[in-house]
C-alpha cells in the first residue's frame, strides 16, 4: 500500500532549506540541468527580501511521503496582474516532483485551494514567480542545457500537468543560431536595415559606461512601454526597476547592448547577456564564498549569448527599427567572438517576431508552455 502524502507549508529554516534544495535531488543524474543561483532563488520565493513581494504574495508547499520530500510548488498572487487584467487569474511556479501523479495532484490541490481563498478562479503557470522572470514548462528540446535564465525540467512533468487538468494557454519558443549562419542571414536583411536607418535618421550607440545605471533604467522603461499590448505582460514596479537595474550592472556587457535614438530620444533597445549557465553549473548555484568571482571573471571567454530582448516604443513598432538594432549587434558579437546565440523567448502569438527570425534562418530549438486550469 502506498504511503500517504502529506502537504506542509515551510515556515522553519529547515523546511525552507528543504524546499530550496529539493531540485538537487530531482536532477542529480541529469547532465543538462542548471542549478538556480540560491541567493537569487531565496528572494524569488519570498524567503528573503525581494521587491516583487512589496505588493504580491506567495505561499510555498512541500509534499512529503514517509518524512521524505517528494515534491514542491508555490502559489502566487500577482496583484499587478489582477489590477491590469481583472481576470481573477492566480499563478503557480517553482514546481518540482518525483514521477508520481498522486504527488502532483496533492501539490496542485494545495496551490489551487490557496488561490481560491484569495478570490482566484483560474490557475496559470509555471511562472517563477512572474512572466518577467523564468516562465514556462519545457515540452520540446530536452537534448541540451537551457541558456541563461531559461527553464528546464524532466519530460514527465508535461504528463503530470495534463493529468491534473492543466491545459495549454500559450506556447513560447527559443530560436538558436550559430556564427556560420550569419553571412547568409545578413545578406537577406542588411540593405533593408540600412534603408530603415537612413529613412528615420536613426542614431545607434552602445550602453553609456559613465551613465550606466541611468541607461539600464531607460532600457527597462522602454521594455515596460513596448510590451504594453503583449499577452500576460505586467510592467516592472518602480522598486523592481531599481533592483533589476542594480543587478544588471554586474551581468551586462556594454558591447552587447544597443540604443536606437530618433530625434535625439531613445526609441528602441536591444541587449544580450553572456550564457552564464555553464559557470553556474560549475559553482553548483552557490555564489559564496568564491562563486561570484568565478561567475563573472573573464566574461570575454564566454562564447554563447542569449538575446534577451529587442524592444521598440509603440509609436515605432511598425518601422522595422528592431531589424536596425539587431543589425547593429552583429559587428559587436563578432568582436566578442560569440559562436552561438539564442533569441528567447518569443510568444507563439507573436507572428511578426517569429516570422522575422524564421526568415532569417534561426532554428526553433525549444518550446515552453504556459498552462491554465479553472479552479473548481
Amino acid at each position: 500500500m502506498t504511503s500517504e502524502i502529506k502537504i506542509i507549508t515551510p515556515t522553519s529554516r529547515r523546511d525552507k532549506k528543504r524546499f530550496l534544495l529539493f531540485p538537487w535531488e530531482i536532477y542529480k543524474n541529469d547532465p543538462y540541468w542548471i542549478p538556480p543561483l540560491l541567493v537569487n532563488e531565496k528572494g524569488l520565493l519570498g524567503y528573503a527580501k525581494d521587491p516583487f513581494y512589496e505588493e504580491n504574495q506567495i505561499q510555498t508547499f512541500l509534499a512529503e511521503r514517509d518524512g521524505k520530500v517528494v515534491g514542491r510548488i508555490a502559489a502566487i498572487l500577482n496583484v499587478g496582474h489582477l489590477e491590469r487584467y481583472g481576470d481573477k487569474v492566480g499563478f503557480f511556479g517553482f514546481y518540482e516532483s518525483v514521477d508520481d501523479q498522486a504527488v502532483a495532484d496533492a501539490l496542485f490541490a494545495a496551490a489551487s485551494d490557496w488561490l481560491k481563498e484569495r478570490g482566484c478562479e483560474t490557475m496559470r503557470g509555471p511562472a517563477n514567480p512572474s512572466l518577467n522572470h523564468t516562465v514556462g514548462l519545457l515540452i520540446e528540446g530536452f537534448d541540451s542545457s537551457p541558456f541563461f535564465m531559461m527553464t528546464y525540467n524532466p519530460a514527465y512533468y508535461e504528463r503530470l500537468f495534463e493529468n491534473v487538468g492543466l491545459a495549454k494557454s500559450q506556447d513560447m519558443y527559443a530560436y538558436w543560431g550559430e556564427i556560420d549562419m550569419l553571412p547568409k542571414v545578413r545578406e537577406r536583411y542588411l540593405r533593408t536595415a540600412e534603408m530603415i536607418q537612413e529613412r528615420y535618421d536613426v542614431k545607434l550607440r552602445p550602453l553609456d559606461k559613465k551613465h550606466f545605471e541611468a541607461d539600464v533604467r531607460m532600457f527597462l522603461e522602454i521594455y515596460n512601454r513596448s510590451l504594453s499590448n503583449t499577452w500576460g505582460f505586467v510592467p516592472f514596479s518602480d522598486a523592481e526597476l531599481r533592483a533589476t537595474a542594480a543587478s544588471m550592472k554586474y551581468l551586462m556587457v556594454l558591447e552587447l547592448a544597443m540604443v536606437a535614438e530618433i530625434d535625439g530620444k531613445p526609441a528602441g533597445v536591444t541587449f544580450c547577456l553572456p550564457d552564464y549557465n555553464p559557470r553556474i553549473k560549475a559553482i553548483n548555484g552557490r555564489l559564496f564564498p568564491f562563486g561570484f568571482w568565478k561567475l563573472l571573471r573573464k566574461r570575454s571567454e564566454i562564447k554563447r549569448m542569449r538575446i534577451i530582448s529587442t524592444n521598440v516604443l509603440p509609436e515605432y513598432q511598425m518601422t522595422g527599427l528592431g531589424l536596425v538594432l539587431l543589425n547593429a549587434l552583429v559587428p559587436k558579437t563578432l568582436e566578442c567572438g560569440v559562436q552561438e546565440a539564442e533569441f528567447s523567448w518569443v510568444l507563439e502569438s507573436n507572428q511578426y517576431s517569429r516570422g522575422s527570425l524564421e526568415k532569417g534562418g534561426a532554428v526553433r530549438n525549444k518550446t515552453y508552455r504556459v498552462y491554465d486550469k479553472k479552479i473548481a
